[in-house]
């Protein structure tokens, strides 16, 4: 297992949910943040107080639109500037626009594509060379297990998904020469604000340890990941068992 203590990680979707859990488990190992995020900035700054002073980490908020970009390009050269460099990139930044296919919006679709995987590739693509000059890096995605058994509704997340889990594979056979690491996490049910109105949601009654996940469980399997140094291609369910 790798010593993660004096590293630098970048975490987009990083001020609330599965995000903040990753921050404040990086944290406490001893791993500067960079903390990325859409439009809670109070959120952000929180995330980031509590990183500093809980852990006496440097934590800094950056605010971005991940589908974007040029602008994710941007945001990759700020946090080099204000961190020297970073070694860990956790593409956590993530929505949903459900509804049935057969009435779902072209703008829903398109949104949901461009945040979850879009943005995950626009991060990857300007981090590589971060990663490239510090001759080390790995690379976190966290899909779902939607992206693995699909969800009714969903069509347009899981597909977003599913992509991720190409990505992460074709960007670990890509960039494992240059020894950077490209692995997945993919959550089940989590607690968090997004999967609050899925209470009802009969798959729950399939979740074979039959609980909902933490957000800490998500940041465990990260945390292992970032420190695994001999694992790579790996999408690791965190699940409960409903996706075996």
């Amino acid at each position: 297992m790798l010593n993660l203590k004096g590293k630098t990680a970048v975490v987009t979707g990083g001020s609330r949910g599965i995000g903040e859990a990753i921050a404040y488990k990086f944290a406490s190992e001893g791993v500067n943040i960079a903390v990325v995020y859409g439009g809670n900035a109070q959120a952000a700054e929180k995330v980031c107080g509590k990183c500093a002073e809980e852990y006496g980490v440097k934590a800094i908020p950056y605010q971005c639109d991940v589908s974007k970009f040029d602008v994710v390009k941007e945001t990759v050269a700020k946090i080099k500037s204000d961190f020297g460099s970073a070694q860990i990139l956790v593409n956590n930044a993530g929505i949903t626009r459900d509804g049935l296919v057969a009435m779902m919006k072209e703008e829903d679709f398109d949104a949901t594509l461009n945040t979850n995987l879009k943005g995950a590739f626009n991060m990857i693509r300007h981090m590589t060379g971060v990663f490239l000059r510090a001759k080390e890096g790995c690379i976190i995605n966290i899909t779902s297990v939607a992206g693995i058994m699909g969800n009714a509704g969903q069509s347009n997340y899981a597909a977003s998904k599913a992509g991720l889990i190409g990505l992460t594979k074709s960007v670990a056979k890509e960039l494992a020469p240059r020894g950077i690491r490209c692995n997945a996490v993919a959550p089940g049910f989590i607690k968090t604000d997004m999967t609050e109105a899925q209470t009802d949601n009969p798959l729950l009654s399939m979740i074979p340890l039959g609980e909902m996940g933490k957000p800490e469980d998500i940041a465990e399997a990260v945390a292992y990941l970032a420190s695994a140094g001999y694992v790579t291609g790996e999408v690791l369910r965190v699940d409960g068992g409903i996706a075996m």
